[in-house]
């Protein structure tokens, strides 16, 4: 099974991210900043990153920058909360930075499951879980 690695400052999006792809059966990483979610990144094979935008020390844009250098293949999923004034711009400027996906927080976890079986390519599809909705 693929392995994904979770960076957002937010632990409880964190964990229950977590918690819900373990539960799909991914192999899942996690990091609370940009600094640690690209040391993971860069010392272990992930096969999809799903990254905040809004972070302190290193925000989502460069960290999507820095791993698209590193590797080109890479799939890149980012969320973001920031205001609903600039929610639209920020998710257009992540999907321009190098993100295949960008979702606003909060999204449908069933909506996040299917891009990420998609960029995936797994053939099979999400499981019903109690609390689909983030």
């Amino acid at each position: 099974m693929a392995s994904i690695l979770i960076i957002d400052d937010d632990e409880s999006i964190r964990s229950f991210l977590k918690e819900r792809l373990v539960y799909e059966g991914f192999n899942v990483l996690t990091a609370s900043d940009g600094k640690e979610g690209m040391n993971l990144f860069n010392n272990n094979q992930v096969d999809l990153v799903i990254t905040d935008i809004i972070m302190p020390d290193k925000n989502g844009f460069e960290i999507i920058i820095e791993m698209k250098k590193i590797r080109p293949d890479i799939k890149i999923i980012a969320i973001s909360g920031i205001g609903l004034g600039m929610i639209k711009a920020c998710l257009k400027a992540a999907k321009f930075s190098g993100a295949e996906y960008a979702f606003a927080k909060p999204f449908e976890m069933s909506s996040l499951l299917t891009v990420l079986y998609k960029l995936l390519k797994e053939e099979k599809t999400y499981q019903a879980f109690n609390n689909s909705a983030l």
